[in-house]
């Protein structure tokens, strides 16, 4: 039976084993958007910036918490005041030394709401106060007294900015800032991305081509070790051959190191497990796409959050422009009272027959002369406020060149890849017309060299050309935020709003 229990667990650690090293040494086919749903998903960044979020929304959860009632007490358990001050004697005309020896013991509670009219805070509240306190005096003789008051209480500032409104919509503001920079960062993220994907691309596809290369040397190099024997210029021929063979395959390797170290340092980028292989397709298909001017540049104002961040910048000002409005200016504040108290030396006595108690107080702020500082400091908010419009203005100037910059760039790489394409084509024909020409004797091996040394470099050059339209139609999806060679906006594409 222990031998038994011993071969069962043994199996089970095989079999762990083998799972973790499967999901160890994965096999990934990594296209573009594979990789930057990989980066989004494992990256640091993206973690700081929701908790980003997190942290604003919590803070605009603080000011909107503000527009409902709150419910506090204020106790002193006790008061005690058992000492000697001065007090003006009227009697005597004079100051005397009086000692005093008192213990109070005092309860507030307050209920307080803001006062909201059709979902607009007024900046005034009203609460509902209750006032409790036993205070004893000591002496020859102890004096003791009680003290109980209800009452309703209403605050009302006047001719002031409304502190309250403004804070909510603060921070309602800062969260919608953060969401955007939020995408900002995401899309940042996507085209650092993109630049390590197509250099991996880049070599990958380098290496396709000199594996073409170094296919139709050997080919050449076996031709010609067919025909050898039949003339001294054949032997000189097949040097020829391995020599421009050896010098393909150095360049083959070369490449493959260079994927080799490129391909670790993105795994390193995605955070991927070093035993992971990558695997890029080299497909170069595309479909020629016409992009409306019209339509790019209105994606470019709605859609690209550069615009929308900059209004809240604007908005912020106006706000803080109406905060200092109230600095050393004109205003009012407005507190009325009422309710019932009861005053009594009898605890038991405290809670009937009260008596109506009211106050009403109007405290005014009147400013009269301070030398220009409000006014200098209303001025200097006011440019703050016409610069913000200033930088809107100049970023929709710059979205708009910018599209426009994009379209042509990418339209020319579009018509360059697309000839380069039918080039490389032509160049794959002839260079398989040569090679049957060099097998019939009907050319010499120098111009089958050269047929094959120039369809490598068209090949090359339509690689150049083909991630020249790649990145310009990058270059404009991340100026208007949207792809439209899938039709989809950025956000839809890799999914980047931020779920509240």
């Amino acid at each position: 039976m222990r031998l038994y229990k011993s071969i069962l667990l043994f199996i089970a650690l095989l079999l762990l084993t083998v799972d973790f090293t499967a999901a160890k040494n994965r096999q990934i086919q990594l296209n573009f958007q594979s990789a930057v749903e990989i980066a989004l998903s494992n990256s640091y960044q993206v973690r700081q910036l929701r908790f980003r979020i997190e942290r604003t929304r919590a803070y605009l959860r603080v000011e909107q918490a503000g527009l409902k009632s709150k419910v506090y007490m204020d106790i002193k358990a006790p008061e005690i005041n058992e000492i000697s001050e001065y007090e003006w004697n009227s009697t005597l005309q004079q100051d005397e030394l009086v000692r005093q020896n008192t213990r109070l013991w005092q309860t507030n509670l307050s209920i307080r709401q803001p006062v909201i009219v059709f979902g607009y805070p007024t900046n005034g509240y009203l609460s509902l106060n209750n006032n409790i306190y036993r205070y004893l005096q000591r002496g020859i003789t102890n004096d003791l007294s009680y003290y109980n008051r209800y009452f309703i209480q209403y605050e009302q500032p006047l001719f002031q900015p409304n502190r309250l409104r403004n804070d909510i919509l603060a921070a309602e503001l800062e969260l919608e800032r953060t969401e955007l920079n939020y995408l900002s960062g995401l899309v940042g993220m996507i085209n650092g991305i993109a630049g390590d994907y197509y250099s991996l691309f880049k070599l990958s596809y380098q290496q396709q081509i000199y594996k073409h290369q170094v296919q139709n040397l050997e080919e050449t190099l076996a031709i010609a070790q067919t025909r050898s024997g039949q003339t001294t210029s054949h032997s000189i021929e097949i040097s020829q051959a391995q020599i421009e063979l050896a010098n393909a395959r150095e360049r083959l390797n070369e490449n493959r190191s260079s994927q080799r170290m490129e391909s670790a340092r993105f795994k390193q980028r995605l955070r991927l497990d070093e035993s992971d292989s990558l695997t890029i397709p080299s497909r170069t298909n595309f479909s020629p796409i016409q992009v409306d001017e019209k339509a790019a540049i209105d994606y470019g104002y709605t859609i690209r959050p550069r615009l929308r961040i900059l209004e809240i910048s604007k908005r912020r000002a106006d706000i803080h422009l109406d905060n200092v409005k109230a600095t050393n200016s004109f205003n009012v504040d407005l507190k009325m009272t009422y309710g019932l108290e009861k005053q009594d030396s009898d605890y038991q006595d405290l809670w009937h027959q009260h008596e109506p108690s009211y106050s009403l107080s109007v405290n005014a702020h009147i400013p009269i002369w301070d030398w220009g500082q409000r006014d200098a400091l209303l001025e200097a908010h006011r440019v703050s406020v016409r610069e913000s419009a200033l930088n809107i203005e100049e970023a929709r100037n710059e979205i708009r060149i910018d599209i426009r910059n994009s379209i042509k760039n990418m339209q020319e790489y579009q018509t360059r890849a697309l000839n380069m394409r039918k080039n490389m084509d032509m160049a794959q024909e002839i260079t398989a017309m040569s090679m049957e020409q060099y097998r019939n004797g009907e050319i010499e091996m120098q111009s089958l060299l050269q047929n094959i040394v120039r369809q490598r470099d068209t090949e090359l050059n339509f690689l150049e050309a083909y991630l020249g339209y790649r990145r310009s139609l990058l270059a404009l999806t991340l100026s208007t935020y949207y792809n439209f060679e899938n039709q989809v906006s950025l956000i839809d594409q890799f999914e980047l709003k931020e779920q509240g």
